[in-house]
């Protein structure tokens, strides 16, 4: 097949080009690079700040180049940097002169919204603490971006009108699964992971090393703030016991290079599953505290490893969490350990990959 992958998240389309390589398809990536993440593609769409003039030209020459795909998959309704109301007749040309449209639920638009601020499947998540609706900024700000707003009605309109809708996440496809109209679009893939050549499943005493990636305007939201006050809260008690590194807003080759050789990682407070960074991190040998709630493994099929220190999203669950990790280090091995396995059963991008071809196949 031939596909174009539009748009980027946390490297999942990068990645996945890999695999579907691999696999022999002729892949091309055109995102901006996840923005300061940087990350590698085909064709670059990145916008400047005050560039508007030059993105719209730059992209409108490259709109030849985005025609003839047997499958095109958008990484979220917002797949380029411009305003709702001007994406739509790029998602129309798409239409018109490709095969097949698929739009990722791999973040960020109106049903991920909506659905967990009304109907809340979740026990919490971005917009919910069980029954009640967030009240925080990030979370209110999010909301008036898109709902009753052009967004919302560019996220519909996409939905209803394309071929497939793949959720990389637990959370995602349960939330668009609340949405009866999208059910038969519905697919389940997980997200995609080179393993790396190198990878560390044994813990040789001293301190526990443990990793924070903040991401720019988005700790609060995301939890990050929480998780390292509990963090910096047992480097004061246990001072000889734990090594804190942190990386904010770096690149993603610097923010690797910061993560390798940490025993454990703090990421994703509001979320029942492991992000792209936490996975990441997995395959290195490196132990996930955040995300790993039953339904995870559960969607998974995965009824032995339990690699992911699972907590809730409270700071002192994170911090008595923590805690219990820096006490037992003889923990430490066998979770790594688990780490890594579990990466290599169910995120390898060879095998994500091959989901995503039987998915466009079945189109």
């Amino acid at each position: 097949m031939n596909i174009l992958l539009l748009g980027e998240y946390s490297n999942v389309h990068n990645t996945l080009a890999k695999g579907l390589r691999e696999l022999g398809h002729q892949v091309t990536v055109a995102s901006d690079g996840d923005g300061w993440k940087e990350y590698p593609r085909d064709i670059d769409l990145k916008r400047e700040p005050g560039g508007r003039l030059s993105f719209i030209w730059r992209l409108l020459k490259a709109l030849p180049r985005f025609r003839g795909y047997d499958v095109v998959q958008i990484i979220n309704p917002m797949f380029l940097e411009l305003k709702a109301e001007r994406i739509l007749p790029v998602y129309r040309y798409l239409r018109r002169h490709n095969s097949k449209i698929v739009m990722g639920s791999f973040g960020m638009d109106y049903y991920w919204v909506s659905v967990n601020t009304d109907k809340r499947p979740l026990r919490y998540s971005d917009f919910n603490f069980g029954d009640q609706p967030r009240t925080d900024a990030q979370a209110e700000l999010y909301r008036k971006e898109w709902i009753g707003t052009p967004k919302q009605r560019l996220t519909e309109t996409i939905a209803r009108d394309c071929d497939g809708i793949p959720a990389c996440l637990y959370e995602y496809w349960v939330t668009y699964n609340q949405v009866s109209e999208l059910r038969s679009k519905m697919r389940f893939i997980p997200l995609p992971i080179v393993m790396p050549d190198i990878y560390h499943t044994s813990f040789y005493g001293g301190p526990l090393k443990l990793f924070v990636g903040i991401s720019r305007n988005r700790s609060a939201y995301k939890g990050t703030d929480i998780m390292l006050r509990a963090a910096q809260a047992l480097k004061e008690k246990y001072p000889d016991r734990l090594e804190l590194r942190i990386a904010e807003g770096v690149p993603f080759d610097e923010y690797q290079r910061i993560m390798d050789g940490s025993d454990a990682i703090l990421d994703q407070l509001y979320s029942y599953t492991p992000s792209m960074n936490s996975l990441l991190a997995m395959s290195k040998g490196i132990i996930d505290i955040g995300g790993g709630e039953p339904e995870n493994y559960s969607i998974l099929g995965e009824d032995e490893l339990r690699p992911i220190i699972n907590v809730e999203p409270y700071e002192q669950s994170v911090y008595d969490t923590l805690e219990q990790l820096i006490m037992h280090p003889e923990r430490i091995t066998e979770l790594k350990r688990q780490s890594v396995e579990y990466i290599k059963r169910h995120h390898d991008y060879i095998k994500v990959a091959r989901q995503y071809e039987q998915f466009y196949s079945e189109l």
